[in-house]
């Protein structure tokens, strides 16, 4: 008697688990459509989305042993969150990436590039110049770039300035990588070493006959956008550049992150920190969610949309930017596809989207990482009709 008592104690704990977790996740497809300032905390739920499909996996399997009509609710919550979960693991075969593209089709690139190591790069520029032959080997036709760093024109090279401060310059860019065109946005407040401006660029090697730079209300680090009309043959394309607002984790806590501990105030004042760094993180990529999504819509012509999201597939920023487009890793890549280094194994927070207008023909992210970001790499084709 007592034994069964127990038993059914157990299982129900079980059951109470499992639909926490089968809840949970369906927040994690979905509470990016209800995301708002006051319930922020629903930003948190697609950062745990991957985590909650495997724990769903395992209590799944379990009932499935125990033969038990709870295998069901697992059955149902996948039903509903299909379309979603399509975004953190797309069902595609594992393809290989070809090198030569179609003569008809677009490379896009999209890499936030830290910099290119500039810090770094007077003593030791490896990592600089292994980025460069990167791109080169990469051949793409479109190049977008977040945290990039050069001065914005030429510098006289016999002036003690230059030689202190020397990196690269746009130009130096451009020529070196074989680009025809290239756009540069920057806010001056962020500059490196006084001469060299921090920002975002878009190259191309088709004719850029229009450039925006759109501001947000807010000031200081990640307060714009950029886009460009891009002319290939007859077809006029406008590509977007954006990096929205990052959670600005310093190594404290990405050191807390890695080993949480409740033991003291201390612990406490950190897991505060934290929280109060993704709800201000969170509030702030929701205003400029809004004006990127705004100039999308306002495109007449087909969009390609590039960045550093600092979120991931399903959060309020990726479901808004990507309303009515199409994910190129979501159409041909595979696996769980992560594009930051650090703080988690299942962090893609860089994307390329583009408009239903193209055809996906490929998709690859390079797994190189000289960056604290992998780039990607996608083909598409401009369909005529």
């Amino acid at each position: 008697m007592k034994n069964n008592k127990v038993r059914k104690t157990i299982k129900s704990i079980f059951v109470v688990v499992y639909l926490l977790f089968a809840i949970s996740f369906v927040l994690s497809c979905y509470g990016g459509i209800f995301f708002s300032t006051f319930l922020w905390p629903l930003g948190l739920f697609p950062l745990a989305a991957f985590y909650l499909f495997v724990c769903l996996l395992l209590f799944f399997g379990f009932w499935i042993f125990m033969k038990s009509k709870w295998s069901f609710v697992f059955l149902l919550t996948i039903l509903i969150c299909w379309p979603s979960l399509k975004n953190i693991i797309p069902f595609n075969g594992r393809s290989t990436f070809s090198n030569v593209k179609k003569s008809e089709a677009i490379r896009v690139m999209s890499w936030n590039v830290a910099q290119f190591d500039i810090l770094e790069s007077k003593k030791n520029p490896a990592t600089k110049n292994k980025m460069v032959e990167l791109i080169q080997q990469c051949q793409p036709d479109i190049a977008c770039f977040q945290e990039m760093v050069a001065g914005d024109s030429d510098i006289n090279l016999n002036t003690p300035y230059y030689k202190k401060y020397s990196f690269f310059s746009v130009s130096d860019f451009t020529q070196l990588l074989h680009f025809r065109d290239h756009f540069y946005s920057y806010n001056f407040t962020q500059d490196f070493l006084s001469s060299q401006h921090f920002g975002l660029i878009i190259f191309s090697r088709y004719p850029i006959v229009n450039r925006q730079k759109i501001s947000f209300l807010s000031k200081g680090y990640n307060n714009f956008f950029q886009f460009v009309d891009i002319v290939k043959n007859n077809d006029t394309i406008r590509v977007f550049n954006i990096h929205l607002q990052s959670l600005k984790f310093n190594r404290t806590n990405r050191d807390y992150i890695d080993n949480p501990t409740f033991e003291n105030s201390d612990d406490m004042e950190q897991s505060k920190n934290i929280l109060a760094k993704f709800k201000w993180a969170f509030t702030k990529r929701k205003i400029q969610t809004y004006y990127v999504s705004a100039a999308i819509k306002q495109s007449p012509y087909p969009v390609i949309v590039c960045g550093d999201f600092n979120d991931v597939p399903n959060s309020y920023a990726y479901q808004k930017i990507g309303d009515g487009l199409q994910n190129c890793f979501v159409e041909k890549g595979y696996g769980i596809g992560r594009t930051f280094s650090d703080i988690a194994p299942t962090l893609r927070i860089d994307n390329i989207f583009v408009a239903r207008a193209f055809t996906v023909d490929q998709f690859s992210r390079i797994n190189k990482l000289l960056s604290d970001h992998f780039p990607i790499i996608t083909d598409v084709l401009l369909n005529k009709e």
